[in-house]
């Protein structure tokens, strides 16, 4: 089989090789392995899940010199983010941890036997189980948060599902590491053989996710490998969901009292914002409308200045770095659409590229200026009055955000914007920056298509849900019921006869 081989993004050339393709015979033997595990896996219980995600993050914090170390190198995303990223990735499956603790994410529900206006009831009881083995695709741009080690597993196993993860051809050093230092503190901790796979290579992640062991695929990346996936999935003869997050505009809209009173500030923060990690976030603000006028020019010029400030930043792959020229130089040559400002051109080897600044009026949008590119590209959308704001905003394609940066008080402008962007948007973001995502209980990363299932989100607790599938029993022995549905059970919030009862 082809070799799996670590490039140095820094330089463009190969440092190691890290592992063979993995052929399909031993796509399956890890599919079936984690098929075997799923019982056991379930049987850890809650608690028992519980210790083996706070195992998983406290060996990654045990290896972090090591994991930051080969991740930089693999990356050139730089110590200190991904230092944060690491903090990140073993507080989320601390999170998780805390999840199961709490419970009240199984949705555990009992209806005791009864007469109702429709006629008798059976005795009825239902909570959320875990859906079965999950293929979880690495992101390139989150080589842990969206990785190995990232949100997609640790709800999956949080979940009761085990894991098998295709890792991402930009970091598989990386993936490899991790992986490594996961299997090692699952073992330690428990957890049944096959909790944890690993696939390299394009083919072994279609023969993942053709597997008939394979009940959910988490996939974070491009609207064309999204669809590739969608492809597999629709041909097997029993299709499974697919959760993807694939690209994002992520538009923000300036309005004129904000240009006022701090133009120049709001320019030089969303420069900071779309050329932060390279422009390599699903979340970095592609388009920005600003009002035209002398004020809004406060906020182009300011912006102009920045751009022209910034250096070329290494991108994570060659692929990336390409399509980044490529898509970028047809958005500059679109009709009407004009160049504001460059950042430094490259002066060394491996993928860096530009940042690049573009502006166009916001009443003629090219059709090229609602569509993704990946990397430190945005282009600054002139419009005049509300109207023709709104407008504009309505033949905006579906974002993972929205932003909304106003003045001091006011409302009724954010109020119409705000009702323009909601159906378009998983989260609407008032007088801050798309860019990061906090891992809460309140969060959500998603949104309509390109998301491929709006009521699901890829960050926060409710990620879970993703991974879970409901199961009644009806008049079944105490006996033959799990424990969240027994009558004397108080260990986590339930909802009993149609009143929601807290733990005691």
């Amino acid at each position: 089989m082809p070799d799996v081989v670590s490039i140095d993004p820094r330089t463009g050339q190969a440092v190691e090789v890290v592992a063979q393709e993995t052929t399909t015979a031993e796509v399956d033997r890890l599919c079936a392995a984690a098929l075997a595990a799923t019982p056991g896996l379930e049987a850890l219980g809650r608690a028992g899940r519980a210790a083996l995600l706070r195992a998983l993050a406290d060996a990654l914090e045990d290896r972090r010199e090591d994991v930051v170390g080969v991740a930089d190198r693999e990356t050139a995303l730089g110590q200190v983010r991904l230092n944060g990223e690491l903090t990140r990735t073993c507080y989320q499956l601390r999170l998780f941890a805390e999840v199961l603790d709490e419970g009240s994410y199984l949705e555990a529900t009992i209806d005791h036997a009864g007469d109702t206006p429709m006629g008798p009831r059976p005795d009825l009881r239902r909570m959320l189980l875990p859906i079965g083995p999950v293929a979880v695709f690495g992101a390139s741009n989150f080589p842990l948060a969206f990785s190995v080690p990232g949100g997609d597993t640790a709800s999956a196993l949080a979940a009761g599902c085990p894991v098998v993860v295709k890792a991402h051809g930009s970091h598989p050093a990386t993936s490899q590491l991790v992986f490594d230092i996961l299997a090692a503190a699952a073992d330690k901790a428990g957890a049944p053989a096959g909790t944890l796979g690993l696939v390299h290579g394009v083919q072994g992640g279609a023969d993942l996710v053709a597997h008939p062991a394979v009940r959910a695929v988490g996939f974070t990346g491009s609207v064309t490998g999204g669809r590739a996936l969608l492809r597999i999935i629709e041909q097997r003869p029993d299709p499974v969901p697919f959760f993807g997050e694939l690209s994002s505009l992520n538009p923000v809209v300036v309005t004129p009292q904000a240009a006022v009173e701090r133009g120049p500030a709001i320019g030089a923060e969303l420069v900071g914002s779309f050329t932060l990690g390279g422009g390599q976030f699903c979340t970095k603000p592609g388009l920005v409308f600003v009002p035209s006028g002398a004020d809004g020019d406060t906020v182009v010029e300011a912006m102009t200045e920045a751009v022209r400030g910034t250096q070329a930043p290494v991108l994570l792959n060659e692929g990336i770095a390409t399509a980044y020229d490529r898509v970028s130089g047809g958005l500059a040559d679109a009709p009407g659409v004009e160049v504001l400002a460059h950042g430094a051109e490259p002066e060394e080897n491996g993928f860096r590229v530009a940042p690049l600044l573009l502006t166009t009026s916001a009443r003629d949008l090219p059709e090229q200026v609602t569509e993704e590119c990946f990397g430190p590209v945005s282009i600054v959308a002139r419009y005049h009055g509300a109207a023709e704001l709104l407008a504009a905003l309505d033949a905006m394609p579906s974002s993972l955000t929205g932003t909304v940066l106003r003045g001091r008080d006011e409302t009724e402008l954010p109020l119409a914007v705000s009702a323009q962007l909601r159906p378009r948007a998983g989260r609407l973001i008032y007088d801050a920056y798309p860019t990061g995502v906090a891992v809460s209980w309140a969060q959500h990363h998603g949104g309509p298509w390109p998301s491929t299932n709006s009521q699901h989100t890829s960050v926060g607790t409710t990620a879970i849900r993703r991974f879970l599938r409901p199961v009644t029993w009806q008049g079944a022995p105490v006996d033959l019921l799990p424990q969240e549905l027994t009558d004397d059970y108080r260990g986590i919030p339930r909802r009993v006869d149609g009143v929601l009862e807290l733990p005691r």
